[in-house]
């Protein structure tokens, strides 16, 4: 069966947003996921085919899944159901996010394992700590009964600090999803550096990260604005994300 035309462009997105993980460095081999949501009523999903490093998988290669990653279409490689654990509770319990994006990357991890978190230090760093959201560490997430408490902490937050694991975004498109793990990565990112300096380290008055928490609720992390322009990037270093 051939994909509609709104399946067709989110498995284009996806695709790109694999691409452009992998072109950031936000990789951890084929060890972290990015699932979507298709439309309709189905809870249908896209996910990543298991054992495909980031920068080899295409539109077409993306595997659909449902709500417990049973394969619904036809693909030579396998999915991961262990992987999707966390994934499939955030969209069974977020009707408004499209996108779930999960990294390992050191600096998230190192300051996932900081007792203070995300320190109010940069203005990357103020997007995040207005709507940011901690899970503690429960072992390799595996096991269907974390889920109620990852659901349970994530609430209605952007940003979700997995303790001594990694980062988590969720958006309402995928273009958001991205937008959100730049801001959460570079946030943590500068926190690594500043911290390397031994000096003081001067924080953002609090009053200004509500603010910032106001106007982000009501423009978004601007996905829309940034994503063509970072597709057509991915086009001209390899359109065969599209394929």
């Amino acid at each position: 069966m051939n994909p509609t035309m709104e399946e067709s462009q989110l498995r284009i997105d996806l695709a790109a947003c694999y691409r452009l993980v992998a072109l950031h460095g936000w990789a951890d081999l084929v060890f972290t996921h990015i699932s979507a949501r298709l439309p309709g009523p189905e809870h249908h999903f896209l996910i990543n085919p298991y054992g495909l490093m980031f920068d080899e998988i295409t539109a077409s290669s993306l595997i659909k899944v449902d709500q417990a990653c049973n394969k619904l279409s036809d693909s030579p490689h396998p999915v991961n159901p262990a992987g999707f654990i966390i994934h499939s509770c955030i969209h069974a319990a977020r009707e408004d996010v499209g996108c779930v994006l999960h990294t390992h990357t050191r600096a998230g991890v190192a300051v996932s394992a900081q007792k203070d978190g995300v320190l109010p230090i940069s203005q990357q760093s103020t997007f995040v700590l207005s709507s940011l959201a901690y899970h503690d560490y429960e072992g390799v997430a595996v096991r269907e009964d974390e889920q109620p408490r990852l659901q349970r902490d994530l609430g209605n937050a952007t940003f979700l600090m997995l303790r001594n694991h990694g980062l988590l975004t969720v958006g309402k498109t995928v273009a958001d999803a991205f937008m959100a793990m730049y801001a959460f990565q570079s946030t943590c990112e500068i926190q690594i550096a500043a911290q390397s300096g031994g000096g003081p380290l001067v924080h953002v008055d609090p009053r200004i990260v509500e603010g910032i928490g106001h106007a982000l609720k009501v423009q978004g992390v601007g996905g829309a604005l940034i994503w063509p322009a970072l597709l057509r990037k991915l086009d001209r270093i390899d359109p065969g994300y599209r394929n």
